[in-house]
């Protein structure tokens, strides 16, 4: 019987983007308090110490949600009909978006205990489940993603746009490298944005402390960050994996972006970057 207890970074993450509503100055990079409608966390909860000084690693939590939105809402458009979130966590996508999630089948891929306990919470908070709106469980330890995918009615012959985010520091290269090539099983014309994690030491000065704390804190917890790479890294692996049109977006051009002449002074972290390409 499937635990429904959701996983700690989908909570973090989750509240992260509701803070940026409630503490951060307009314009919003992305309006998204569903998670932490669902979640109900403790009166003080913004006092917490991994809300209230991790205000960088908001920034890039709130950026990276919107990226990849934007990446989803112009391949919708263009007509893509499959969108499928690997490690969706508490993402709301679907929630917040009706009038365009109801044109594409959304398949959320992550954990069985956070996906159920996601689900009852949906409904409980009197949100519809929509027919298009599929729910993947995947035990990464022990199970690929891929045919659970496919076992949900994926068309592969269909082009889809695919999301990876807070998913590759926890894998190994290995099983990074065999999530790409996975992938490259795509319909031709789908497009892929993986978020990926610089070394400590390629980090920015201001940044390397909070990373620091946060790597003690995932090994004490059970859930190790794993892997690192370098942009130039990635670029070599996307290129022998076969991709094309391929791009790296980096933490400045996400600032620039959607960060520009805020008076708030909030801008992302360094550690993070995307890959972006084509099948």
């Amino acid at each position: 019987m499937t635990s429904k207890q959701p996983d700690n970074t989908a909570l973090r993450t989750a509240l992260w983007r509701a803070l940026h509503v409630l503490a951060d100055n307009k314009p919003y990079v992305i309006e998204d308090v569903v998670g932490y409608e669902l979640i109900k966390p403790e009166k003080d909860w913004p006092e917490r110490p991994d809300m209230k000084y991790t205000k960088r690693l908001r920034a890039s939590i709130v950026a990276r949600a919107r990226f990849v939105e934007d990446i989803a809402k112009e391949q919708i458009a263009k007509g893509v009909k499959q969108y499928v979130l690997l490690g969706a966590g508490l993402d709301s996508f679907a929630q917040r978006n009706i009038g365009i999630s109801s044109q594409v089948d959304i398949y959320e891929i992550d954990q069985p205990g956070t996906l159920a306990w996601k689900k009852e919470k949906l409904i409980e908070h009197g949100y519809k489940i929509p027919n298009n709106l599929h729910f993947v469980p995947v035990d990464f330890e022990t199970s690929s993603w891929w045919p659970e995918l496919l076992s949900c009615g994926f068309d592969v012959h269909k082009k889809a746009v695919v999301s990876c985010t807070g998913v590759t520091l926890y894998l190994t290269k290995e099983a990074i490298i065999d999530t790409l090539r996975k992938m490259t099983a795509l319909a031709t014309g789908s497009t892929i944005a993986i978020a990926f994690y610089l070394p400590l030491e390629q980090l920015d000065k201001e940044d390397k402390p909070m990373q620091e704390i946060a790597i003690k804190g995932a090994t004490a917890s059970g859930t190790p960050f794993v892997s690192f790479f370098s942009v130039d890294k990635i670029k070599i692996l996307a290129e022998e994996i076969g991709l094309k049109e391929i791009q790296i977006i980096s933490t400045k051009e996400m600032a620039e972006r959607y960060f520009k002449n805020r008076a708030d002074n909030l801008v992302p972290a360094s550690g993070e970057f995307f890959l972006v390409a084509k099948i």
